[in-house]
């Protein structure tokens, strides 16, 4: 049935999350139908009573709230999927205001070409502070601002998608999973700030033939607290981009014609040498970030992404090689005409 459902997966949302279902009921859905579903990932506050009082004072569609224990991003959508009633599934996270249009912007936008398998939108910094002086050179880290030049299909050009309000086809997400993809990123859990599942599923998705595309009139405010526009949460953040490197550079590499003779898989040693050698060639960045905030410098940001992708290609060492292997043989992929 072609209608939307929004799932929102909260950890310890209690703060949060009121003023997410507040912009959630001012949908103007015209004739589509949809439904919010909230998935309690292990809180430990009353995240479960502050959304079914919160909904209930001015909601207009059922509310329904799952729990998931194991706490982890990856598992609180899947579960959240798996019990949607509609065609179409919006991921929006606690802290993610949706315009009035959202379903009816995403169920035109997906009926309009069935190959699409996700879709994502244009987002807007919202704080009730002011802005840093490095904000606006460091806003993409935050899923802030348009993700192309305008409307159009980006799966062989940009290749991923925001999680913040990523939108997909329940259809592409089950062909995955019936045929056996796992994610092989784990995503931040407790303080660790790794990430990249959003960046994983899209991959997937363009391998198994599905197209990406981006519609800039899906529109959201992505609301920034002020405890995270600091320099060290930011440089935390590229940190963690670097760890999900490793494990993205298998999916990209998978959409490219393995040349006769080429080594399929280097060794990750051999990994771990090019990217001493790319650090050292800022040896002055390195050694400064280790000791000055250098509050600001995009450099350090990028040296924050090298370190983090040396970390996690010394921390899974010989497993790359055998996720290499698991993603050449997956069921889930199928041959994808590749049409710019």
């Amino acid at each position: 049935m072609l209608g939307l459902s929004f799932i929102i997966c909260c950890h310890n949302s209690a703060n949060r999350l009121p003023h997410t279902l507040d912009h959630l009921a001012r949908q103007e859905a015209q004739h589509y139908p949809w439904e919010v579903i909230v998935v309690d990932n292990g809180s430990t506050d009353n995240t479960s009573l502050v959304a079914d009082h919160a909904w209930k004072a001015h909601g207009q569609v059922p509310l329904r709230i799952l729990t998931e224990t194991t706490v982890g991003l990856s598992r609180a959508r899947l579960k959240g999927a798996r019990n949607a009633r509609y065609d179409l599934i919006s991921f929006i996270d606690d802290d993610n205001w949706v315009a009035p249009d959202w379903v009816s912007v995403v169920c035109k936008t997906m009926a309009g070409n069935q190959l699409i398998g996700a879709c994502g939108g244009q987002s807007d910094a919202q704080c009730d502070v002011s802005w840093p002086s490095w904000f606006n050179s460091c806003r993409t880290a935050y899923a802030i601002g348009e993700q192309a030049s305008g409307e159009s299909d980006v799966t062989w050009t940009r290749g991923y998608l925001w999680g913040a309000g990523l939108s997909i086809r329940r259809e592409s997400l089950a062909q995955l999973l019936d045929e056996g993809f796992v994610f092989l990123l784990s995503g931040r859990r407790g303080r660790s700030f790794a990430s990249g599942e959003d960046s994983e599923l899209c991959m997937a998705l363009r391998l198994a033939g599905w197209k990406l595309y981006y519609q800039p009139r899906m529109r959201l405010k992505h609301f920034i607290p002020a405890e995270r526009l600091n320099w060290t949460y930011v440089r935390r953040l590229h940190r963690g981009f670097g760890c999900s490197n490793p494990v993205l550079d298998l999916y990209r590499k998978a959409h490219l014609p393995r040349h006769p003779g080429a080594e399929a898989s280097p060794h990750w040693t051999r990994k771990v040498v090019r990217i001493v050698h790319s650090i050292l060639q800022d040896h002055w960045y390195a050694l400064d970030a280790c000791y000055k905030p250098r509050e600001g410098d995009i450099g350090v940001l990028k040296l924050e992404t090298k370190f983090g992708k040396l970390s996690e290609i010394l921390r899974l060492r010989g497993k790359l090689a055998r996720f290499d292997e698991l993603l050449s043989q997956a069921k889930w992929r199928h041959p994808v005409p590749r049409i710019v």
